[in-house]
This record gives C-alpha cells, sequence and structure tokens, in this order.
C-alpha cells in the first residue's frame, strides 16, 4: 500500500518490534544468531520492510532489543538492513541472570551492558535505551529506594565510561521503568526519576532520559492526572525520553489502553519536548513472557480481533500519527 498521509509534527515516529516474539525472533541463538526468514533475511528487518511497505504513514525509526552474546556480524547485517530502509535505529540493552541493585552482580551487569553500548558506538545507533536499574520479575521485595538508586548510578556511570559511551555520538541513554510485578522497586515514573536525577547530578550533566511508556504508567497504580503532572516536570528538568505508545495490562491493540496513550501522549506534547514515539505491542501467546501473563490478570488476552499482528501494528502507526498530526493541527505541536 503506497503512503496515504504524512507525519506533519517534527516527531520521529517508529516501532518497536517485539510483536515478532522474543523467543520466535528477538533472542539470538546458541550460536548468537539472529532468526532469519526463509529466504534468508533477519527476520527483524524483513517484518520493518513488510511494515514499511504496507502501512499508510511511514515510519522513520525502529527500537530493537539487543540481547547479549549476539554476534557483531549479526548486529552489522541487522542495523545495514534496518538503515537501508531508511530507519533511524535506537537499541533497548537487555540484561539478565543478575541483579543491578545488587553490588555483587555489578561487574555482571556491567560485562553485558558494555558490549551491547560498543556495538551501539560502532554500528551508528541513534540512541540507547534500557530496563538495566532492576532485573525484570526477580527484583527483591521492599528494596531500600535510596540503596538501589545509589547502587544504580554507580553501575551506569562505570558501564558509560568503560564503554567510552559518554564520548561518542550517542547523546542519552534512556532508562525504562516498569510496572509493579515486572519490577519491584522502580515501578512509577517519581521512582524512577529520583535514579535519573541521580546519575546526572553525579555525572554533571543531563545525559540520562526517563523512556515513558503509557503501559507502564497505566499500570503503575498513579491515576492519569499524576502522570500527566509528573511528565511535565520531568520534561521542565530535561530528563523527559522517548515516549512508548503503548496499552496497558494486555500490551495489546491500542484499542485497549482505556485512554492512557492519548492523555500521556497530550502531556508529554505539551512540554514542547517530544521527540521520538514508537508504538509497541507484544505478542499476546509470547512463551517468553509466560511468567508475566501467570502474573497480571489481563495480560495475554488476543486482542488482535482476526488479524496479522503485523496489521496490528500498522493500525497502531496510523492511530498514532493521527493523534500526533491532530495535536499540530490544535496548536500544541
Amino acid at each position: 500500500m503506497p503512503e496515504t498521509f504524512n507525519l506533519k509534527p517534527n516527531i520521529a515516529l517508529g516501532v518497536v518490534p517485539t510483536h515478532l516474539g522474543f523467543i520466535d525472533a528477538l533472542v539470538p541463538d546458541a550460536d548468537g544468531n539472529f532468526v532469519r526468514e526463509k529466504d534468508g533475511r533477519i527476520s527483524i528487518v524483513a517484518e520493518m520492510d513488510r511494515i514499511c511497505a504496507v502501512s499508510p504513514v511511514r515510519p522513520s525509526c525502529v527500537q530493537i532489543s539487543l540481547f547479549p552474546g549476539t554476534n557483531d556480524s549479526e548486529i552489522a547485517e541487522m542495523m545495514a538492513g534496518l538503515k537501508a530502509l531508511k530507519l533511524d535505529v535506537h537499541l533497548i540493552m537487555m540484561v539478565g541472570g543478575a541483579n543491578p541493585m545488587n553490588p555483587a552482580d555489578e561487574d555482571a551487569v556491567i560485562s553485558q551492558l558494555i558490549g551491547s553500548l560498543r556495538a551501539a558506538q560502532t554500528y551508528g545507533a541513534a540512541s540507547v535505551a534500557s530496563t538495566s536499574i532492576e532485573e525484570w520479575m526477580n527484583g527483591p521485595v521492599d528494596m531500600d529506594l535510596d540503596t538501589a538508586i545509589a547502587q544504580n548510578v554507580k553501575l551506569h556511570i562505570r558501564a558509560a565510561k568503560e564503554s567510552g559511551l559518554l564520548d561518542s555520538a550517542i547523546t542519552s541513554w534512556h532508562i525504562e521503568f516498569l510496572c509493579p510485578g515486572e519490577f519491584k522497586t522502580f515501578t512509577n515514573i517519581s521512582r524512577a526519576w529520583a535514579f535519573i536525577k541521580a546519575i546526572n547530578k553525579e555525572l554533571g550533566r543531563d545525559y540520562f532520559k526517563l523512556l515513558i511508556d503509557s503501559a507502564h504508567m497505566g499500570d503503575s497504580g498513579l491515576s492519569i492526572e499524576e502522570n500527566q503532572r509528573l511528565i511535565g516536570e520531568l520534561a521542565a528538568a530535561n530528563h523527559m525520553g522517548i515516549f512508548h505508545a503503548s496499552a496497558k495490562t494486555t500490551r495489546g491493540c491500542l484499542s485497549t489502553d482505556d485512554g492512557w496513550v492519548g492523555a500521556t501522549l497530550l502531556a508529554a506534547a505539551k512540554t514542547g519536548k517530544l521527540e521520538t514515539v514508537f508504538v509497541e505491542v507484544f505478542r499476546h501467546d509470547d512463551p517468553a513472557l509466560q511468567p508475566l501473563r501467570d502474573l497480571v490478570p489481563g495480560h495475554g488476552v488476543d486482542t488482535t480481533d482476526g488479524r496479522t499482528y503485523t496489521q496490528v501494528i500498522v493500525d497502531g502507526l496510523v492511530d498514532v500519527a493521527h493523534r500526533l498530526n491532530n495535536l499540530k493541527a490544535r496548536g500544541i505541536l
């Protein structure tokens, strides 16, 4: 399908292709190689090619989950393939099997981050992001916030300096908080922002940003109004980062978001500092997310309504593009 309308505001709009499934496409095999389609193309590249070809509004960027142990040659091929589609490539670095809040795990976490940070620099990533302030679904209960922040500041400054990131062309590292259950400590804007404030103060520059995901905000326990206020304060401090348009709880079609995408996107747009928006959907039956389905009632519901996940993503791009265009028409962007 040829493009039928353009994105009017100066905002980068793209996709986090988690809808492909972590095991089926994003996690490399035991040899460090990406999953490929029958024609030999890396699945991530092939899917973004399909999306670019059929979407009525063309994405300009993509954010890829990068796992430790992925072969450099595979990363290079993936980055080249995505850039050939005229997409800016952002990387979200995955860390597992170690707790960033535990001093005993510091070196293990840093070793995972450094490889990804160096790859991001080598292959020309537009930005880096991570959820590396806490271990997914395995954080300690009742972790003291100040203690967790102090250890995370130490760890992330080491990773940024030892990888050469702070002297690179990459101008920001975006930290993402997750909802209660996925995380136990950094579960809302306020708690995660406390880390951003502390690390930027230690660095003496606003290098770290807080990635704001409408799904995580919706499931955080804070109201829409509280999140809108915090978004404004976050942006005023120059700490607001990438925006994820994603549906709370189901993490599926944006039609299930119960108003959170629109409300939080509006708040981010009003700040004048919104730069990049990604549409993100998870497959309802992704084997890697079974622990989340077991934990959260409503996660794992099939929201495709008979569509392919490619079409669900395209519908999300169209929905968010119209929202952004209308925010511009109303003088907000």
